[in-house]
């Protein structure tokens, strides 16, 4: 029984977590749930915008050890890297949002732990809750975040708070993570305030918003030269583009566009 439900409406696909009775707690199975449905949300050239929320009392509790550790294969399977995409599944499973090429909106209530908060920091952005909780919680496993949770936490907050969260496993509520600019907004409805945002981000153009999103992951700590040569060949592309003709048109009368797939 798949524990990933994925909806998808308007061009905005709605994945939940859904094991509530578990707070969403992660299994091996589950993280190639998601693996398989961002995969499948990728090749989709009509999607607009992505929300990711759990169902239930909490976003996510982080992974279900007892669960897990009943299967040592399928750890060490799950372990070893796929050499084309340098992810194994544990990683893969929140960076497959990152390799979506449109906006994607986790929803964030209750819980966010451990790789649940690796999942949402895999997201473009993050709306929860003031009282929702939020943990690098391996630490207090004797672990380090691994799946794909230095990275995410390396491009969002200074380096003496990424090691302070990692090494110390402190619970921190939605209003401290969001100063910590762990959380881009807060909101009592998550999911209200995601699907909101989904759906102005589908005004746009959404070409550009591929762009946009290849253009910041693939040079955030890229050199200068770097970034302005990305900027050009990303911007090449959308001149050419009939969407962003689309934009300019609808701009020029003042109208709302209307935009055909994503090219890439």
């Amino acid at each position: 029984m798949s524990h990933v439900s994925c909806t998808v409406a308007d061009g905005i696909a709605h994945v939940r977590l859904d094991r509530a009775d578990k707070l969403n707690a992660l299994t091996l199975d589950l993280l190639e749930d998601l693996v398989a449905t961002g995969r499948a949300l990728r090749r989709d050239k009509t999607l607009r915008a992505v929300v990711v929320s759990g169902e239930g009392d909490a976003f996510c509790a982080g992974l279900d050890f007892a669960s897990v550790l009943r299967n040592p294969a399928g750890v060490a399977k799950a372990f070893v890297p796929r050499p084309w995409r340098g992810t194994n599944t544990f990683q893969e499973a929140p960076w497959t949002f990152r390799r979506i090429p449109v906006p994607v909106i986790a929803a964030v209530h209750g819980h966010c732990l451990g790789g649940g908060l690796q999942i949402a920091l895999a997201a473009d952005f993050r709306i929860a809750t003031p009282d929702s909780r939020w943990s690098v919680m391996e630490g207090k496993w004797g672990l380090i975040p691994d799946m794909s949770g230095v990275q995410a936490l390396k491009e969002l907050v200074g380096i003496d708070q990424a090691k302070l969260l990692t090494m110390t496993a402190e619970v921190i509520d939605g209003s401290r993570a969001h100063e910590l600019g762990l959380v881009t907004r807060l909101d009592n409805d998550p999911v209200a305030a995601a699907l909101r945002l989904a759906e102005e981000l589908t005004a746009k153009s959404p070409d550009a918003l591929a762009a946009a999103k290849r253009l910041f992951d693939g040079t955030w700590n890229a050199s200068p030269r770097r970034t302005f040569a990305r900027e050009r060949i990303e911007q090449a592309f959308l001149l050419a583009s009939a969407n962003t003709r689309a934009a300019r048109e609808a701009a020029f009368k003042k109208a709302e566009a209307v935009y055909g797939p994503r090219g890439r």
